[in-house]
Parts: structure tokens; C-alpha cells; sequence
């Protein structure tokens, strides 16, 4: 894993170090969370040293944490909304982004939907799946390759996509009931969070941007 790491092409990271990172800027309402050069207005659990910024970037590297925004912009609560993030992922890794999710200090977020991370981990649920709920056999999206994964809530309609290709529609039922250790994965509104699942998980995450639709 960590030759496949030194071996990644330095263009790739170059070019993450030079691409505008505005924490708090906006474009066309598209917010950025993630300054470039900081971890300001986020959050990590149990092993904080799992996140790290490097060349423009956060690096998931480590034993399972959480890294949750908790900033300003819209007082880290959202509803409604368009997210985005441009990921590379290292041979068998698996990570997750996370929506309407509250911070908590340990264990996997029991609150809100995970959108998967996973090119070639043996995990079967691949990138583009709304985890658990509606999932993704196909590899999608390559390692070692820059990508970008977006999810857009509107009431309870979620839609995924990776790289512009429409991966996951799904629309939550009234009332729906989930397993006892699933009873959270429900729509509301919440923070976002991404995932560092493993130690041999190494994941890339840069321009990370979020913008808020009408409720």
C-alpha cells in the first residue's frame, strides 16, 4: 500500500496543491468547507491523527475516525442541498461521505446516510452507492484517478452522482422503518462527514463544496 502511495504520479498532487481552495468562498452559490491549507471548521473523532492536510488536500489515512464539519456556513445544519467532492482513492481503500449527521466521539455515525468511497476494497458496495439503501456493484470510478462524487437532497430525494453519471435515485418512503441498527439512517438535516474506515484505507479529498437548495 504505501509504495502504490510514493508511486502516485506527482502531477496528480501538484495539481491538487494549485487548485483555488476558498473556505467560506462562493461560486454561482457552490460554498467551499475546506480552506485548503487547514482543518478549520472540522471536527474528527476518535483518532484525529487519521486526517491530515497535504498539497491542498485532506488525506485519510489511518484507524477509524470521522472528520465532521462543524463551521460556519449555514451553521454546519443542512437540509436541502447540493454536495461535492473531488476524491482519489489508493488501491483497496474505502472511505464514505455522510450526510445529515451529527458529530459523535466514536464508532461508525449512527445518524444520517453514508454515500460510499470504495474502488477496489473488498466491500461489494462500490463508489455511487447510498449505502446500505441503494447500492452499486459496478466499479464506477478507477484509483489513483482524481474523481467527483456529488450528492443532491431535495425532501427525500436523493440522487448520486460520480463524474456526471446519475449512480443512485432514490426517494425515501413516508414512514419508513429502519433495522434496529440502521433506525438513523433517516432524512432530516444534519452536518456532513467523511470517513476514514481503516488503516489501509489511504483516500484523497480536495475542493470540497457545498451549495443550499430551497426547503
Amino acid at each position: 500500500m504505501r509504495t502504490l502511495t510514493r508511486s502516485l504520479p506527482f502531477a496528480l498532487l501538484l495539481a491538487a496543491a494549485c487548485t483555488p481552495q476558498m473556505g467560506g468562498g462562493q461560486s454561482d452559490g457552490w460554498i467551499s468547507l475546506f480552506d485548503g491549507r487547514t482543518l478549520n471548521g472540522w471536527r474528527a473523532s476518535e483518532h484525529p491523527a487519521t486526517f491530515r492536510v497535504e498539497n491542498g488536500t485532506i488525506v485519510v489515512d489511518g484507524p477509524r475516525a470521522h472528520l465532521y464539519y462543524v463551521g460556519p456556513v449555514l451553521n454546519h445544519d443542512f437540509r436541502n442541498f447540493e454536495w461535492k467532492a473531488d476524491v482519489m482513492t489508493m488501491p483497496g481503500a474505502n472511505s464514505g461521505m455522510y450526510f445529515h449527521t451529527q458529530f459523535q466521539e466514536t464508532g461508525w455515525p449512527s445518524r444520517g446516510y453514508e454515500v460510499q468511497v470504495n474502488n477496489t476494497h473488498t466491500d461489494w458496495r462500490k463508489t455511487g452507492s447510498l449505502y446500505a439503501i441503494q447500492d452499486v456493484r459496478e466499479q464506477v470510478a478507477r484509483d489513483n484517478e482524481w474523481f467527483t462524487q456529488q450528492v443532491t437532497v431535495r425532501g427525500k430525494r436523493v440522487q448520486i452522482q460520480v463524474n456526471g453519471r446519475t449512480t443512485v435515485d432514490y426517494t425515501e418512503p413516508e414512514g419508513v422503518q429502519r433495522p434496529n441498527d440502521m433506525a438513523g439512517r433517516l432524512i432530516s438535516s444534519g452536518t456532513v462527514a467523511l470517513q476514514g474506515h481503516d488503516p489501509q484505507s489511504k483516500v484523497y479529498y480536495r475542493n470540497i463544496m457545498i451549495r443550499r437548495l430551497p426547503d
